[in-house]
């Protein structure tokens, strides 16, 4: 991916509050693949970010809905 993509991934959703973060998520899941790379780079921040515990909660959950 490229690097200028996930900086304009990001500035689109810094200072943006808890409401319209969960608006940009729930308008790009299901959408167009063109969509993907944005969540992908969202995906990244929380992973970082997250505990180990939340990780394996996230590969969990990722596991269940993937059989």
């Amino acid at each position: 991916m490229n690097l200028n993509l996930r900086q304009a991934i990001i500035q689109r959703v810094t200072n943006k509050d808890d409401e319209e973060l969960f608006g940009v998520i729930e308008g790009s899941i299901g959408g167009q693949e063109q969509v993907l790379p944005g969540l992908g780079v969202l995906f990244e921040i929380i992973w970082q970010n997250s505990s180990h515990d939340t990780q394996a909660q996230l590969v969990s959950t990722l596991k269940e809905h993937l059989t």
